[in-house]
């Protein structure tokens, strides 16, 4: 780039959106709507919608909308109402950085640009953990793919990636391409997990395995990958207490391709350039509850904050930060100075927000660290129990979400969750 860093084109925006999957949409919907007349929202791809435009299978939407979508009938609904209010879009833009005083360096078709916001919404999404970040050994054939990566050929690039096929991980994308690669004629093996319990919803295991006959071992992962130029097959072992292969159990399978279901991480370059406060379990920023971080003006929302299950959520929680970063713009603020923290207790993995005002309604969102059956989940404030809510059925896979009022927050000194 020629020129000196004064001359680059800077502009001024109101509002501006990172991301235009479901929670950037959302986001950017909510603050038009809260009376935000500037609102950007930048997207890297061609087209909005982010990664449910690659999930063709319905089951979206049932809090929402009630009823069953598809993932683009979901996506479509939030793009034509973002259409409708004319809020502004920048795709196939790429955020270089962002700053901690809300200015954002970004790239679009060659061209480069400065943008001053008023305030900023983090909704960029995840990306899948792959073989490197498991240390799988092995030659490193074709074949081997995550298995966001693979429905995103078979359903946008009409390829088929495989004929026989195992997966590792039960988490919900790979259950559902358990069934997707069954449905166009591949013979799935098997679905391998190293935890004692899947990873994915109930309803998947059932609608995607049990309904296909399609086995699912627990206590079990891969050890070895065999082939070279193609993927020939696979070594899988059961693991012990300690999470470690069992030698003597060892078994070879054969196959073409491997599919990795194995987790997902908030996609947070940009949110650790501003200097935002991290949260090592959930692996995205520490919010209050109003989704700002400790970065005043930058909010998070949807699953660069935390891994949703289910995307009626991330639409949720997505519109609370948009209409609370309409609120930092009109009024300069949306937080009160002295916060009430809120930490995980016994049998409870995380907590979002991590701290709350006590000035408004809200809504905690948590993980169990186990599955368990007829608990409830408490909260309190040091020994006095405010809220209680009893579940027949808690598992990782499933987030719990508690409302609180404000009147029950107010006044408390600090927040702590159980399972009992």
């Amino acid at each position: 780039m020629n020129g000196t860093k004064a001359e680059v084109p800077t502009v001024r925006r109101d509002v501006v959106v990172i991301g235009g999957g479901p929670a950037g949409l959302a986001a950017a919907v909510a603050a038009k709507e809260a009376g935000c007349a500037d609102v950007l929202l930048i997207e890297r791809d061609r087209i909005l919608g982010g990664i449910l435009n690659q999930c063709i299978h319905d089951g979206f939407g049932l809090h929402t909308f009630k009823e069953a979508l598809s993932g683009p009938e979901y996506a479509a609904r939030f793009i034509d109402r973002f259409r409708e209010l004319g809020i502004a879009a920048m795709e196939e833009t790429i955020v270089l950085s962002l700053s901690a005083d809300r200015v954002l360096e970004v790239s679009t078709r060659g061209t480069y640009q400065r943008i001053e916001a008023g305030a900023v919404i983090l909704a960029m999404g995840c990306r899948e953990r792959t073989r490197g970040a498991i240390s799988i050994p092995g030659h490193r054939p074709s074949g081997v793919y995550t298995a966001g990566a693979a429905q995103n050929f078979m359903n946008l690039e009409n390829i088929m990636v495989g004929k026989t096929v195992c997966i590792l991980g039960s988490g919900d994308i790979g259950l559902i391409m358990a069934r997707r690669m069954t449905l166009e004629g591949a013979k799935v093996e098997a679905v391998f997990e190293i935890l004692p319990y899947s990873s994915g919803l109930p309803r998947n295991i059932q609608q995607c395995l049990n309904d296909y006959g399609i086995p699912l071992h627990l206590n079990t992962t891969v050890t070895d990958i065999v082939g070279k130029g193609r993927l020939e097959g696979i070594r899988v072992a059961q693991v012990g207490e300690d999470r470690l292969p069992i030698p003597e159990t060892e078994r070879y399978i054969p196959c073409d391709t491997l599919l990795l279901s194995v987790g997902l991480i908030p996609e947070n370059e940009l949110t650790r350039d501003a200097g935002v406060g991290m949260d090592p379990v959930t692996g995205g920023a520490v919010v209050d509850d109003s989704f700002m971080t400790s970065v005043p003006g930058i909010f998070a929302c949807g699953n660069v904050l935390h891994v949703h299950d289910l995307v009626d959520w991330v639409s949720v929680e997505a519109a609370e930060a948009g209409k609370f970063a309409a609120c930092f713009v009109r009024e300069g603020s949306c937080a009160l100075p002295s916060p009430i923290p809120v930490r995980p207790g016994s049998g409870v993995r995380y907590t979002l927000p991590q701290s709350v005002s006590g000035e408004r309604d809200l809504t905690l969102s948590l993980r169990v660290s186990a599955p368990w059956r007829d608990r409830c989940v408490v909260v309190r404030d040091g020994g006095r129990e405010i809220a209680r809510k009893r579940e027949m059925r808690l598992h990782p896979a499933e987030m719990i979400r508690i409302d609180l009022k404000k009147e029950t927050v107010s006044g408390c000194s600090s927040l702590e969750v159980t399972v009992e």
